[in-house]
């Protein structure tokens, strides 16, 4: 198992993994820039000699389906918590919240659903970044511009800036209130396809970044002049040209975002197809301590997963108690099973003794799926009268023995032989109560005399066994579902070392059921590297994510690498880095440049090297960039830096305080004094992040909505991980009104939507509620036209994510319709100009409707937003 992690604060130097390199170019060329500049942040390593590893080709080769390349798959916070609440904290190195572990070489990752190639039949660039050409007779410093580019869409994109735009002037670009950064989703699907090249990539001899539009290039010579470090770099004649046009032939010198492909392990008969790939296994670990009830909604959902799995899936079953029972699939009349004790960890002779026996034990589903569902049905009840909370579960061991019949006799395979599967193998837990007996448990008692140092030893051997996990390229996901809490600081260190999650449910229905299904079938990569580069005015000063700083045992490859690696413990479109930025100085040039190199491992075996390279403006005027802030993106990287430090419910309180004054701080550095007084008003541009951050502070992330510390826990680890999408939908809900036809109106998330002839849909990412007003509700046949108008749409809006959200349908005035009311803004509390100002649907309803709407409010104490911005002393925004 991996060494015990060091203590939090623990920071290194980063170091660049191996990479290959290219020999540089004989040629005379002009002298590269002087490296005098380029900081001494990463220890420097000794320059290798670079190699290209296939030949000069006029284009590079395309890869079809059959190579095991889907192009445009997708493919995913390392930071110790910040100090105090001070908003003028100067920038440090980057911190990581994870402990620093070293990373295997070399460095891969894979998308998660593998699809047919795509090809894009045109490049496609940054609105504001078109590539320069240069045939060598003019200086290589100055870059072009072209009105006829374009960039990936907002939809596409797996890549999102808090700003189109960089402040030069450091005091100005650094103020943190605000500040600038980047969120990064490795695993986000491009529609569109991304160009494929199957061959080696180029690097830069000196800092390793990859060719791009951005770069000048010699077409007499094939030199390229890197963007981060200047120097000039050989391509061993393949970038040379008779004309300047002929280089957009080169995917990596037209388009913004290039997959490099090497498939089957260089084995050129290597042609793998959907169903015959090297499936990766799932094992299921299942509470066997459920009442009756549970265990009926648990078979059903079993049940149900079976049949919904591919005929070549591979399928364990395990369930534990006091004892781990190791199910076999070689019986075909009978469900039969191996016992093993679950008091201590499983010796090696036991192990042994199962793995070499008789049995099976990871079965296809073609084979097995009658036995399969003769397994489920023959798990009986809890008969013991002991409660849910002291009942013995063996989690710990149940996980280990998973691990063991995953990895089989693998680790005695002689003659240098490697198993490698297709991504990642899954063991997926079901979990109705917390691991109470044998290795990683906790006493039944919160008041057991040691207690405390029982619950620091089980934390510490569940993260050792998350990351053992993770070095066999195995997730564990727990599902947890019932009344009985399952302690969650206890199992959250093994989903989250292993890459995987922990979800919570009221029961083993529906949720969990969707849940289970979606589990499997995330096809999350292995082996994978995230390599940022940016320009070298720019630091990067906090990463927050599913990963950890990334080490190199042997050598650096480049001499100058400027990069930050991070290792990622696995590879997901449902994942993302959260990456914060400030100027290192002030900023002279016209442009910064960034660059994201994603290396990963497919489900079918391709090595690919995905590179998205990004340029944007510098300006000196702060209207100018406060008009290219995207205001959700911000929203979002604050609320995650925000999150990172709320571990607790005090600590969450602390937090809503400190949005406070982040908003007082950004009205007075960025905002307009109102005459003839003391305040300053929000400014205008950023209208929208105001609005999130108000929902962030009072909704479940910080506010009084959740009310367990479980469930707290839960959403905190999943929010500081979550996809761009999800981590939005979370910190601000999307409000969607039924109107007649069954087209919907989106509106602002304001209590004035509770309008009775109405019914409204709330997706809040975790939860999506469906309101009906009661009036509506009155109406037989209307509410239920509204009704399965509004069901469907939320199933549309939730169809890919994970975990699946909970759906909740009530009427107004119900009790379950205080989940709905307390995520909304209350702004039937402002006065009436500034409420259609703020929601303009109100001007369609007539007197008596808005008076009816009007009376219906219950007064709380909460304020609106209005009322809030105010008692800050701070005037409110215009509605953008």
């Amino acid at each position: 198992m991996a060494n015990p992690p060091p203590p939090l604060g623990y920071s290194k130097a980063l170091s660049q993994p191996d990479m290959p390199s290219l020999n540089p170019d004989k040629s005379s060329v002009l002298p590269p820039p002087p490296l005098s500049h380029i900081p001494a942040r990463f220890p420097a390593p000794q320059l290798q000699q670079d190699h290209v590893a296939s030949p000069s080709i006029p284009t590079p080769t395309m890869l079809s389906p059959a190579n095991g390349v889907k192009a445009g798959s997708p493919t995913p916070h390392l930071s110790t918590p910040p100090g105090p609440p001070v908003l003028s904290t100067p920038p440090g190195p980057p911190v990581f919240t994870s402990p620093v572990r070293p990373a295997a070489v070399p460095f891969r990752t894979s998308p998660a659903t593998p699809q047919p190639v795509v090809f894009s039949s045109r490049p496609s660039l940054p609105t504001s970044s078109p590539p320069h050409f240069s045939n060598g007779s003019v200086e290589l410093n100055n870059q072009g511009s072209h009105p006829t580019e374009k960039a990936l869409s907002v939809e596409e994109s797996p890549v999102f800036f808090s700003a189109h735009k960089v402040l030069k002037e450091k005091k100005q670009a650094n103020i943190p209130s605000l500040g600038f950064g980047v969120l990064v989703s490795p695993g986000r699907e491009i529609s569109t396809g991304s160009q494929v090249i199957q061959r080696d990539p180029h690097r830069c001899h000196n800092c390793g970044a990859y060719p791009n539009p951005y770069c000048n290039v010699l077409i007499g010579s094939g030199q390229w002049q890197c963007v981060f470090c200047s120097n000039l770099n050989g391509s061993e004649g393949e970038y040379a040209a008779a004309v300047k046009e002929d280089l957009g032939n080169f995917p990596e010198l037209s388009s913004l975002y290039v997959d490099y492909v090497q498939t089957g392990n260089q084995r050129p008969s290597f042609v793998p197809v959907s169903d015959s790939r090297m499936s990766a296994p799932i094992v299921l670990v299942i509470d066997e301590c459920l009442d009756e009830p549970h265990l009926q909604h648990l078979q059903s959902s079993f049940h149900a997963f079976v049949d919904s799995l591919p005929s070549m899936t591979r399928l364990g079953v395990i369930s534990y108690g006091r004892t781990v029972s190791v199910y076999d699939f070689s019986e075909e009349s009978i469900a039969s099973a191996d016992v093993l004790p679950g008091g201590i960890s499983p010796t090696p002779e036991s192990l042994k003794a199962l793995i070499y026996g008789t049995g099976i034990y990871l079965s296809p589903m073609h084979a097995s799926k009658e036995v399969a569902h003769q397994i489920f049905s023959s798990l009986r009840p809890y008969k013991l009268n002991i409660s849910e909370a002291s009942r013995d579960r063996c989690l710990g061991a149940a996980v280990e023995i998973a691990l063991a019949i995953i990895q089989g006799p693998s680790a005695e395979m002689s003659r240098g032989m490697i198993k490698r599967t297709g991504g990642n193998s899954r063991i997926i837990v079901c979990a109705g109560g917390p691991n109470t007996y044998g290795p990683g448990s906790v006493p039944h008692s919160y008041s057991h005399p040691n207690y405390p140092h029982k619950e620091k030893t089980a934390l510490k051997w569940m993260e050792h066994l998350g990351h053992e996990a993770h070095r066999q390229n195995t997730v564990v996901d727990i599902l947890c579902a019932g009344t009985c809490p399952v302690r969650v600081p206890i199992l959250q260190p093994l989903a989250k070392a292993s890459g995987g999650v922990l979800v919570l449910h009221d029961d083993f229905g529906e949720a969990f059921g969707v849940n289970l299904q979606r589990a499997s079938a995330r096809a999350s990569g292995s082996h994978g590297l995230l390599e940022i580069r940016c320009s070298d005015d720019i630091v990067i000063t906090q990463v927050v994510g599913p990963g950890e700083e990334a080490h190199i045992d042997t050598h650096e490859t480049f001499k100058n690498d400027i990069a930050l690696s991070i290792q990622m413990h696995s590879v997901e479109e449902t994942q993302s880095f959260s990456i914060s930025m400030e100027n290192r100085k002030d900023i002279k040039s016209d442009y910064v440049f960034f660059q994201f190199g994603i290396h990963f491992s497919n489900v079918y075996q391709a090595d690919i090297a995905r590179v998205l390279t990004f340029r944007l403006p510098t300006v000196n005027s702060v209207s100018a960039y406060l008009e290219s802030v995207q205001g959700d993106v911000a929203a979002v990287l604050i609320a995650k830096r925000t999150l990172l430090r709320a571990k607790n419910f005090s600590d969450a309180i602390d937090m809503r305080s400190t949005i406070d004054e982040r908003i007082k701080d950004i009205a007075l550095k960025f905002g307009s004094p109102v005459p003839k007084s003391k305040l300053n008003r929000f400014p205008r541009e950023l209208s929208s992040l105001s609005e999130l951050l108000f929902h962030l502070r009072r909704g479940p992330l910080l506010g009084n909505v959740v009310g367990h510390e479980d469930e707290r826990s839960v959403l905190r680890n999943l929010f500081l991980n979550a996809s761009y999408d999800l981590s939005l939908r979370m910190v601000a809900p999307r409000c969607l009104m039924h109107q007649e036809g069954g087209m919907f109106e989106e509106l602002p998330a304001y209590d004035l939507a509770m309008q009775s002839d109405r019914a409204v849909v709330l997706d809040h990412g975790t939860d999506i509620f469906i309101w009906l007003g009661a009036e509506l509700a009155a109406d037989e046949v209307r509410s239920a036209s509204a009704l399965a108008a509004c069901r469907t749409l939320a199933e549309e809006l939730s169809e890919l994510r994970f975990p699946a959200p909970r759906i909740l349908a009530f009427k107004e005035g119900s009790s379950q319709a205080r989940y709905f009311n307390s995520r909304l803004i209350p702004a039937h509390k402002d006065p009436p100009y500034e409420q259609e100002a703020r929601f303009p649907q109100l001007k369609s309803l007539t007197t008596e409707q808005r008076t009816k709407l009007k009376s219906s409010f219950i007064h709380f104490d909460d304020p609106s937003f209005c009322e809030w911005m105010r008692s800050l002393k701070v005037v409110p925004p215009e509605p953008s």
